[in-house]
């Protein structure tokens, strides 16, 4: 339906020309979705080569993931799941390091908050970085529930809902 491209394209207008390691940071639900997204940020950023971007999620060795974020070019955009990233976050020496966040997103945000576990993660990852930064949430659905712990994160927030029944859908984008 788009949602993908709207916080990709977002990300890539607003990211410096010059960005510092981990710039934007993109929390999903399941590694077949993270996966999902790096691919299309790698559609997007085909002509953009100075834009770096890593997924991260269970499942592959840790010490592979440290050496990417300790490397001598660390990704400008991260992609991953909760768990693995709060694991990055929390190691001894930090390799995932969130202090030059300025773009935090939530994908599938009404799955991520609404389990126990998971919500748990992501508001550890989300303490970790700076609070000087964009929050952007999308999702499918939403309940008035799911909208009320939304709002806990942001400041300020901006909401905006397309009605399912207006056919919202972006072809041929390159």
């Amino acid at each position: 339906m788009g949602k993908t491209a709207v916080f990709i394209l977002s990300i890539l207008h607003q990211i410096e020309d010059n960005p510092k390691p981990v710039s934007a940071l993109i929390l999903c639900n399941t590694r077949e979705l993270a996966y999902q997204i790096k691919k299309e940020f790698d559609r997007f950023t085909k002509y953009l080569t100075n834009i770096r971007t890593e997924v991260f999620y269970g499942g592959v060795p840790m010490q592979e993931n440290v050496k990417v974020l300790k490397g001598l070019k660390p990704p400008h955009i991260v992609i991953g799941t909760p768990g693995r990233i709060m694991a990055l976050t929390q190691t001894r020496d930090k390799a995932l390091n969130t202090d030059n966040l300025q773009m935090f997103v939530l994908d599938e945000c009404d799955k991520m908050l609404d389990e126990t576990d998971m919500r748990a993660q992501v508001q550890k990852i989300f303490m970790s970085g700076s609070s000087q930064r964009q929050v952007m949430m999308f999702s499918a659905t939403l309940s008035e529930k799911s909208k009320e712990v939304c709002r806990m994160y942001m400041k300020d927030p901006f909401e905006l809902y397309i009605d399912s029944d207006s056919k919202l859908t972006l072809h041929g984008l390159k």
